[in-house]
């Protein structure tokens, strides 16, 4: 019986020292702890008597476990059991995490630890509330995500709706999905009055959360933000604290009128586009994307690495242009890469030039680009600020595909807009001369094809402030040939 015990216990060990050599990344994981990297110099397999025991320690633990078993074994992980005090069996993974499957369990591990680090959050500051349900699953059918646990408590018929980010999750996503899970709630639970929304986030990274919320309706909802630390120490956060915006306006430099020879007739190209820039610079594109740019230094081209042009590259530069025509227009072949590519700044190009279909009141000059810009740097859709006859701005938010993210997304920008209107800096700045604007608050559009559009549009609009006027504008599928509005719906309107 000796022999057999030994036997099985040699081959336990070469079977986690063959995973361990093997693995790219390791690291060893216990169900409801976090995850511990393995990197050859902090873990010990060793036999200590009669047993086979793995040891491994970080700065802040030191795990020790008897290995009894191997239940599953496969390239991206090792499934054993293991004994721990007063002989309890449990079990314990060895990841190779360069390994999807590997990868995705330790992502779940990670997400398990953090959903009772915020129930720990929640039981100290509702102690005399009971937490009815709290989960860390995917919720697809309500566009819930896994990424951010949440939590439903519940005092008597009074109810409030938590939702966590965790610290290395998307910390600007977070309240779209906690306004939709306490819509979600208010749904299901119609007995019970659910009040509030409460949002935790790791401290410094509640700015954006902040900024959201002071534009959210608080007839809707009350909404507390709360942030933690890495020893969990727990600080309501006051979000009017966060109403100076990291933004800033360049001033409006207006492009030469003429390009000179032979750049000029490059402009003329069937498919080409002008665009000025508010810098001074003059980009020429093909249905959205820049393959030229002209400034007073000269003109740079070239769809990767920009190259300062000279005269004999003309013939090459009109070659791209005509390629990037031919492979992007609305007949050509859908599975060319240069078709599929940044179909948004297509969008762009026909919201340029056709901005009165998406609202006859709209001027079709000026019409700016990414102004003003973000200190944090590409936001995934793309936005034009325009003016209307009347000389209200309107801030047009385009986007291809559905997006989950797109009406709070829209309302960072529509923030900074407002932010520089309310100082008077575009005109001081040089944008839309010879056009007064009226000091009224942005209107705000939303742009992309019907059927894209999210299902959880409506939801989140219904939280907007009512100050906030938004029009959704959905597009006929085939945008791409020609722009036709299939719908137009204010605010939280439903399609009929």
């Amino acid at each position: 019986m000796k022999t057999a015990v030994t036997r099985d216990q040699a081959r336990i060990r070469a079977e986690v020292e063959d995973f361990l050599k093997s693995a790219r990344e390791p690291a060893l994981l216990e169900p409801g702890e976090e995850l511990l990297p393995l990197n050859g110099e902090n873990y010990a397999l060793e036999m200590r008597g009669s047993r086979l025991t793995l040891q491994a320690w970080d700065r802040t633990r030191n795990w020790s476990r008897r290995l009894t078993a191997i239940t599953e074994s496969t390239n991206a992980r090792l499934a054993l059991t293991v004994e721990h005090f007063a002989h309890r069996e449990g079990q314990m993974f060895l990841l190779d995490l360069a390994r999807r499957s590997g990868a995705e369990l330790g992502k779940r591990s990670g997400r398990l630890v953090f959903r009772e680090r915020f129930r720990l959050f929640l039981r100290r500051q509702f102690p005399q509330w009971t937490l009815a349900e709290i989960s860390a699953e995917a919720d697809l059918a309500h566009s819930l995500s896994p990424a951010f646990p949440r939590a439903y408590l519940k005092h008597g018929q009074h109810g409030w709706a938590a939702i966590a980010c965790p610290p290395d999750a998307d910390s600007a996503a977070v309240l779209s999905f906690g306004l939709i899970w306490l819509a979600y709630l208010r749904a299901r639970e119609r007995r019970v009055a659910l009040e509030a929304l409460a949002i935790y986030l790791p401290a410094g990274q509640e700015r954006a959360a902040a900024l959201r919320v002071l534009c959210l309706n608080p007839q809707s909802a009350r909404f507390e933000i709360f942030t933690y630390t890495s020893d969990d120490a727990l600080v309501r956060a006051e979000p009017r604290d966060y109403g100076n915006l990291d933004t800033r306006l360049e001033p409006c430099r207006r492009p030469a009128p003429n390009l000179a020879q032979p750049w000029q007739q490059i402009a003329t190209l069937p498919g080409v586009e002008r665009i000025p820039k508010h810098d001074g610079r003059t980009s020429l594109r093909v249905r959205g994307i820049e393959f030229a740019e002209f400034s007073a230094a000269g003109l740079l081209f070239g769809l990767g690495e920009r190259r300062p042009a000279r005269p004999h590259h003309a013939a090459e530069i009109a070659r791209l242009a005509e390629e990037l025509d031919h492979a992007r227009s609305a007949g050509a072949d859908t599975a060319h890469p240069l078709y599929r590519q940044y179909p948004e700044a297509w969008l762009e190009s026909m919201a340029r030039a056709q901005i009165e279909i998406l609202d006859a009141t709209l001027c079709r000059d000026p019409i700016y680009g990414q102004v003003p810009a973000f200190a944090a740097g590409e936001r995934g859709v793309l936005d034009l600020l325009a003016v209307d006859l009347s000389g209200r701005l309107t801030v047009v938010e385009l986007k291809a595909s559905a997006d989950l993210h797109l009406p709070l997304q829209a309302l960072d920008y529509w923030v900074r807009v407002k932010w520089h209107l309310d100082r008077r800096e575009f005109s001081a700045n040089g944008y839309f001369p010879g056009i007064e604007l009226r000091p009224d608050p942005p209107r705000l559009l939303l742009v992309s094809p019907s059927l894209e559009f999210h299902p959880a549009t409506e939801t989140l609009l219904g939280f907007f402030a009512p100050g906030i006027e938004v029009e959704r504008v959905g597009l006929a599928v085939e945008w791409r040939k020609e722009l036709r509005v299939m719908f137009r719906l204010s605010g939280a309107q439903r399609p009929q």
